[in-house]
């Protein structure tokens, strides 16, 4: 089998522009190509992941990606996807999340020797001249076709500020600049960037006359057609300080039994025929296939020991059953002072800890987590926000465990 055909088993490609000619570069390890990343938070997310194990089953077959940092177009925000205009965000804010954005990529992809590279569009976006931009590639887009475009479309009953209008004509700048100056003949991004995608090759091809390629890759659903990667608090983060590899865990541990098989093809780098094995698997197997796609997940996010220590916290944590058995504590409104509760306050309040000294001796001693974390200040605080949806999960000592949460 080869890479193409793999990642077509594997359900990845959605959309592409000419079949023989990208399988054949992809195969023979010959494309440069370049995923695009919007700095919109300090943190990859789930739906980055998609894109990023992407890039690095593609890097392992010798090609070479281009992480795309957008820190020029991500002072404009993409409209696709969304239903309202993003918040725009400050010179400074976009470029510590830029720099986020490098640590987290250097995890996935090998930038050594030359074997990828991480740039940054606001290298050529912020000095634009206004004027001689429009003269010189305003000409290469029409507006009836960009109307058209599904990206566009979606906004037009709330209104498309012409900000946003801007976007598409950026991209495709983006991608003829990257051809120009590092030979990135390919662009790889989610299906509803397609419109997009397009555009860029149609700048190439009439500013250039050269080829250039676009795949879409399939986005993340569940089988109710939901994007994946989301909780009652929000985006499953890749960073543990946003998510923590527990929570992580038991993110995948706890997805619908119709999306585990999907989850395992798109996400792991686990082999097909052994995926296809677990693809009949029901019950307690079925369970196990949960716990090898959070086990293989949390690893190539966090590391295999730490994906060892949650998994083991996890088993003992619903061994007697699941996680419906755990004792839980409710909270209201009124044990929150200006929106915040202690740690020591929770102990005592759960039961973990028989007064306030014996919770802070817990603390000070390291007996205490949250989540897969340990609680190292007794001056840790919960916000409600963080206490709500499914709450908390507390640890005192190995096997004491109580979820925390608001009623």
């Amino acid at each position: 089998m080869t890479l193409y055909e793999e990642l077509k088993a594997r359900g990845l490609i959605a959309q592409v522009t000419n079949e023989e000619e990208i399988s054949e570069m992809i195969n023979k390890g010959k494309a440069t190509f370049y995923i695009g990343f919007d700095p919109t938070a300090d943190s990859l997310h789930v739906g980055h992941f998609m894109a990023l194990s992407f890039m690095k089953r593609l890097q392992m077959a010798g090609n070479k990606p281009i992480a795309l940092v957008g820190g020029g177009t991500g002072m404009i925000g993409d409209p696709s996807g969304r239903t309202d205009l993003r918040d725009l965000m400050t010179v400074e804010t976009i470029n510590h999340h830029c720099e986020c954005f490098k640590k987290q990529m250097s995890k996935f992809i090998d930038f050594s020797n030359d074997r990828a590279l991480m740039v940054n569009n606001a290298d050529w976006l912020c000095d634009l001249n206004y004027l001689d931009f429009l003269r010189e590639y305003g000409g290469y887009f029409s507006v009836n076709r960009m109307l058209a475009a599904e990206c566009y479309k979606s906004r037009m009953e709330k209104g498309l500020s012409f900000l946003e209008f801007n976007y598409m004509i950026l991209q495709s700048y983006d991608f003829y600049e990257l051809y120009k100056r590092y030979g990135c003949n390919m662009q790889f991004g989610g299906d509803d960037q397609w419109s997009n995608m397009l555009a860029g090759t149609e700048l190439i091809r009439r500013k250039l006359g050269k080829d250039a390629h676009a795949l879409t890759i399939t986005l993340l659903l569940n089988t109710d057609g939901d994007k994946m990667g989301k909780t009652g608090k929000g985006s499953v983060w890749l960073d543990p300080n946003k998510t923590s590899p527990f929570e992580f865990y038991q993110y995948w541990r706890n997805v619908a039994d119709a999306d585990v098989t999907n989850c395992l093809r798109m996400l792991t780098f686990l082999p097909l025929d052994i995926i296809w094995k677990m693809d009949t698997w029901t019950g307690e197997q079925l369970n196990g296939a949960k716990e090898t796609l959070a086990f293989e997940l949390t690893a190539l996010i966090h590391g295999i020991d730490i994906a060892e220590q949650v998994h083991d916290t996890s088993k003992e944590l619903f061994k007697s059953g699941g996680s419906a058995d755990m004792p839980t504590t409710e909270l209201t409104e009124a044990d929150f002072e200006h929106g915040a509760i202690d740690i020591l306050t929770i102990l005592v309040k759960s039961g973990l800890c028989l007064s306030r000294g014996d919770a802070r001796r817990n603390v000070d001693q390291g007996g205490v987590e949250v989540y897969d974390k340990p609680v190292s200040s007794i001056a840790k605080t919960f916000t409600i926000d963080e206490c709500s949806g499914e709450g908390l999960i507390v640890k005192r000592g190995k096997k004491n465990f109580r979820r925390i949460k608001v009623k």
